[in-house]
């Protein structure tokens, strides 16, 4: 059966829906249509691009993910250079090595811009701080930004909704004015984009499978915030968690996998392979104990 699929962000604890993803498969359930914010966004595109719940996982097998970090090299003589970062250019990291990472893999699949892709495959979700709205990539590229959404790189848009506030370093794109709008991730708005598929202007047309990782506000253990990026990243999950509460409706619950991931960080980047291992278990479990009474 086909169905359309929706991926919350949550860093690497996005690893939890390979398993899911599995499972999922198993059952003999298709994707035709994919949307995802930031870590979920990055699921998403490797779904549209026709990789396999295997495959995919093979990409984490054999990834370090700390490799992914690049702070600017200045950083690795003058540590307090990563504040003149924070403060200068808005981030740590410059996602770099992440959009570098996710073209490649997508690359094997010769998926490089959206015209690789079947119209309407995909969607993920940003937020433009200088224009303080959500965007929608590619739907919003030529109506908010002049720009050919054909010609846009698939891996350039999921790492500006993978970009965590001060962690990377926002992408900057030129719109119909002379003033670059300041792009970050896409949960700052929208960390389970559910309502790409759900709105009123949206008519179902085949059943909507979500995937959320989600977290206990009882079990949430006190956080320690030693310096502002830490009360910074605090103050993010903080705002996603309270947004998320607040918009699934009971309605979008019954289609919906919640992943409980209580003990991994959304930065965790130097988790272990045990680690990597007990996230996809748990997304196995999670996707099997919904998927025996989901009635799509």
């Amino acid at each position: 059966m086909n169905i359309d699929g929706v991926f919350s962000g949550g860093g690497v604890k996005a690893i939890a829906f390979i398993g899911a993803l599995k499972v999922v498969e198993e059952k003999g359930y298709k994707f035709d249509r994919v949307a995802g914010t930031s870590a979920g966004a990055i699921i998403a595109a490797f779904i549209a691009a026709g990789y396999s719940s295997a495959q995919i996982r093979n990409f984490f097998d054999t990834l370090q993910l700390d490799k992914l970090l690049d702070p600017p090299m200045m950083g690795n003589w003058f540590p307090f250079s990563k504040w003149l970062s924070l403060y200068f250019r808005l981030g740590i990291n410059k996602g770099q090595k992440l959009e570098d990472w996710i073209y490649e893999e997508l690359g094997k699949q010769n998926i490089y811009t959206f015209k690789d892709l079947p119209e309407g495959s995909l969607k993920v979700i940003a937020s433009d701080l200088t224009l303080g709205r959500m965007v929608v990539i590619p739907d919003d590229l030529e109506r908010l930004y002049g720009i050919d959404p054909n010609h846009f790189s698939v891996a350039k848009a999921v790492r500006i909704s993978a970009g965590l506030p001060y962690f990377f370093i926002p992408e900057r794109l030129q719109g119909k004015s002379t003033v670059k709008s300041v792009m970050v991730d896409g949960g700052l708005l929208s960390n389970f984009p559910i309502w790409v598929f759900t709105s009123p202007n949206e008519r179902r047309i085949r059943p909507i499978l979500g995937m959320k990782l989600s977290t206990s506000t009882d079990n949430i253990p006190p956080r320690k915030i030693k310096n502002a990026i830490e009360m910074f990243q605090a103050l993010f999950s903080t705002m996603k968690k309270a947004h998320d509460a607040r918009h699934i409706s009971k309605a979008e619950a019954v289609d919906i996998i919640f992943i409980p991931v209580e003990d991994v960080d959304t930065t965790d980047f130097d988790m272990s392979d045990e680690q990597k291992q007990k996230l996809i278990t748990l997304g196995e479990i999670q996707a099997d104990l919904f998927l025996r009474s989901w009635l799509p």
